[in-house]
């Protein structure tokens, strides 16, 4: 009997796949589009396990598509510019480029041995300059429609190395290579003003039905829109004035201090003859260290330090101290919070810290009290005022409307809508990046380069020491002509952020080569938007916002007839190993080289597939991918065993089968029907059980002899056989490609239609009918679906479980 081979049916039949060109997709096909996209990797050293499963899910719906009729775009490439890529430059002496493109094509060995279903022709890399070139050109456009700006903005700054660091590097508030102390520092920058969005991105997010709620509410708090108010608090003593924005207006006579964020810009004029001044700005220095997510924890205690300044409340006319603290952010509202803690948790975890006064001004109604000093925690409901001047006993909502009108009419504050997003910063001071296409003149100041002159490519003589800017050390990148008067010029040296490559790459896709544009307007408006994407859920928030963002920008430029990039999105987990997730610092990596080796790619795929529900983490285990590379011989035999009995007959009689054939048939079908709804909804590991079912049911049937000797029987069992085959393959295609051809199809199955059930041999003869005497079960049987009351009472009586019950009474 042939034995299975993996590798030798894996690399035949990817040779095959490959000559024939069957993944490539014709542009010019009538078939229904259907565009599949994975989130692009990094090509950082090799892949794991970890990325396999990812791809493997991707690939699963991609084949079941084409399947189905569909032209299916499914192409791939890297996210190939960042930080890793200098790193290892300064590391290992060896320049970003030759780093990235050595891991890229490791890493494009191991897609092609894993046997993914990629339009190959379509490949892409950031770093390649014909990608970035449009990078530059977007910048320009942006810049020329007021989306791109310069201005003062703080930096991480490491005065060891001279360099600007990326939050990544700095960790527990110190450099990642030298170990010191990281500062602040702050440098011109470039932004994108995706605020200008900012409604119409909160608004879409009802649109995206195909997305997972959990993602859209990620979305919905970080662009964080608050109506509210925006008062100005007057400083005690001084002509300063302090602008909060608050929501809960109504509350304003319950304020007993205020918050400033460590990074506010008064804070210097308030300190600067204060006798405690070095012990704050070590206060601030140490909260600088801390990040954003740290700061901001919801349970973490709140730190802060009082500045003995006071600010005066424009209604109640009392004089409050003013705090700094290390849970108020600078990048929302106004950087200050007046502080209410009988009316906002924070806030009153923070005046118990600190013994400071709370006041109660709502209360839940009329005849209902709260006393401060009984109080366990803040009372952050609507209600009625109290305390609160004229506005006593007005509801929360009538109140909010008064009060806003008091100030407005006295100027000292207005109703506004805030939002938590702020403009992207995209400068980066890197090297390994997209040159930002601009030039500095001292006559002409800002000049764009021109776009014929794209793109500014990144230049090779350049050092990279880890101090400084590597950019910077390259003559021949920094000093240049001005474009609109022939001056002396010097070029940006600042590269965009590496979020700009990927927030428009799956439009290249679709034309990778067209030169004339960033791609083909007019495919690109057949092909968008991506019909399902796939990555995970640690990008659920900057990457689609960013790529949203762009989508409606370049809509606004007339190169795009949709606004949403992404119609539908699936978030799959991690795989784990030793419980955590494989990294290599963490040394619990497994490569599929190693695995490969062994059981095989399908095998490998199998086990990733099955073990868990795509959405959900999953653990490796070398016991689960052993079960998987079992199940795949169990298959392999179930065919070889049996070729001799199969037949080429299609047609049968259903109604004249014998029962077991008839459950062959009805499985087959509901097999069918099951793996179809599966893979639709990526019930990926509840698709591959119903197949073990279905191959189960087919060993217990060849196990009689006697069904394989008619022809029903034959006729049947190879109908359900090669259904097997076919239902399996876009998750194992290797072995099934190679069992279709044995069976004597000369056809691919790479390229055949998805197998369709019959509704009819769903239908069950049978059903079970439970018997209960005096309200318990006595016995059950088995009766036609149609079968009348009298028959069933008939059948049940001669039973003789309940013949010993009826006879007694």
């Amino acid at each position: 009997m042939q034995k299975y081979n993996p590798e030798e049916i894996e690399l035949k039949w990817q040779k095959i796949w490959a000559e024939k060109k069957i993944f490539k997709t014709d542009n010019k096909s009538e078939k229904p589009k259907f565009y599949n996209l994975e989130m692009y990797p990094y090509p950082s050293g090799r892949l794991h396990m970890g990325h396999v499963r990812n791809f493997a899910i991707g690939d699963v719906y991609s084949r079941f598509k084409r399947m189905n009729g569909y032209n299916v775009l499914y192409p791939t490439g890297f996210d190939a510019f960042g930080l890793p890529a200098e790193n290892a430059a300064i590391k290992h002496k060896i320049h970003p480029k030759k780093w990235t493109m050595d891991c890229i094509n490791t890493i494009i060995g191991q897609m092609k041995r894993l046997g993914f279903s990629y339009d190959w022709s379509r490949l892409l890399y950031t770093c390649d300059e014909k990608y970035y070139k449009w990078n530059q050109w977007i910048f320009l456009k942006f810049y020329e429609r007021g989306l791109a700006y310069k201005k003062i903005a703080p930096v991480n700054w490491c005065s060891s190395c001279k360099t600007v660091l990326a939050n990544e590097q700095v960790v527990d508030g110190k450099c990642w290579r030298c170990k010191s102390d990281v500062g602040e520092k702050q440098l011109e920058q470039w932004f994108f003003k995706i605020t200008e969005y900012a409604e119409e991105l909160l608004n879409d997010l009802k649109k995206l039905k195909g997305w997972p709620e959990k993602v859209k509410i990620m979305q919905e708090n970080w662009i964080g829109k608050s109506e509210g108010t925006i008062i100005d608090f007057p400083v005690k003593d001084s002509n300063l004035k302090i602008p909060a924005f608050t929501t809960r207006i109504d509350t304003i006579f319950g304020v007993t201090y205020m918050v400033l964020a460590p990074e506010h810009h008064i804070i210097n004029e308030l300190i600067k003859e204060n006798e405690n001044k070095e012990k704050i700005l070590n206060f601030i220095k140490n909260v600088k260290k801390k990040s954003r997510i740290e700061r901001t924890a919801e349970g973490k205690e709140k730190e802060g330090i009082f500045i003995n300044k006071y600010f005066i409340n424009p209604l109640s006319r009392e004089s409050c101290p003013i705090y700094i603290a290390d849970y108020v952010l600078p990048d929302y509202g106004t950087g200050a919070v007046m502080a209410v803690p009988a009316h906002d948790q924070r806030d009153f975890e923070f005046a118990k810290k600190y013994n400071l006064p709370i006041k109660v001004v709502i209360v839940p109604s009329k005849d209902k009290t709260i006393e401060e000093e009984n109080m366990k925690e803040a009372f952050t409901d609507y209600g009625i005022l109290v305390n609160s001047g004229e506005f006593n006993g007005l509801s929360s909502e009538n109140a909010i409307e008064k009060i806003n009108y008091y100030l407005e009419k006295e100027k000292t504050g207005k109703r506004t809508i805030n939002y938590r997003l702020r403009d992207w910063l995209i400068s980066r001071q890197r090297y390994w990046g997209t040159p930002i296409p601009v030039i500095y003149c001292q006559r002409c100041g800002i000049v764009p380069v021109p776009e014929e002159e794209l793109p500014v490519v990144l230049p090779e003589d350049v050092e990279f020491t880890g101090r400084g800017n590597p950019l910077e050390t390259s003559k021949t990148f920094i000093d240049c002509k001005c474009p609109e008067c022939g001056g002396k010029g010097r070029r940006e040296t600042d590269t965009m952020d590496t979020f700009v490559d990927s927030s428009w790459y799956f439009l290249r896709f679709i034309t990778p080569q067209y030169s004339s544009l960033p791609f083909d307007p007019e495919l690109a408006n057949r092909w968008m938007p991506v019909d399902q994407y796939i990555g995970g859920i640690e990008h659920a928030i900057l990457h689609l916002l960013y790529s949203r963002f762009f989508t409606k920008a370049l809509k606004d430029m007339n190169l795009l007839s949709v606004d949403i990039p992404f119609k539908k999105l699936f978030t799959q987990g991690m795989v784990t190993k030793d419980g955590v997730a494989m990294s290599k610092s963490l040394g619990n990596v497994v490569f599929p080289e190693e695995i490969i080796g062994k059981y095989g790619v399908d095998a490998s795929r199998l086990f990733l597939l099955f073990t868990s529900p795509p959405e959900k983490d999953m653990e490796w285990s070398d016991k689960g991918i052993n079960g998987a590379y079992r199940f795949l011989n169990r298959v392999w035999n179930l065919v070889i065993e049996n070729l001799s009995k199969l037949t080429t007959e299609s047609q049968f009689d259903f109604e004249n089968l014998n029962k077991f054939e008839k459950e062959i048939v009805r499985t087959t079908d509901h097999t069918i029907k099951k793996v179809t709804d599966d893979i639709e909804r990526f019930h990926l590991n509840t698709a591959i059980s119903s197949l073990m079912e279905l191959t189960n049911l087919l060993y217990r049937f060849i196990l009689e002899p006697d069904n394989l000797k008619s022809n029903s029987g034959k006729t049947v069992f190879t109908r359900a056989l090669k259904t097997l085959i076919h239902l399996l393959h876009p998750f194992t295609p290797h072995i099934c490609e190679e069992l279709w051809s044995i069976m004597g199809e000369t056809k691919l199955l790479s390229l055949m239609n998805w197998p369709e059930y019959n509704t009819e041999y769903l239908k069950k003869e049978e059903v079970t009918i439970v018997i209960q005497i005096n309200g318990k079960v006595r016995g059950n049987i088995n009766v036609p679906v149609n079968a009348p009351e009298s028959e069933i009472k008939e059948i049940a009586l001669k039973l003789n479980n309940i013949k010993k019950y009826t006879e007694k009474g």
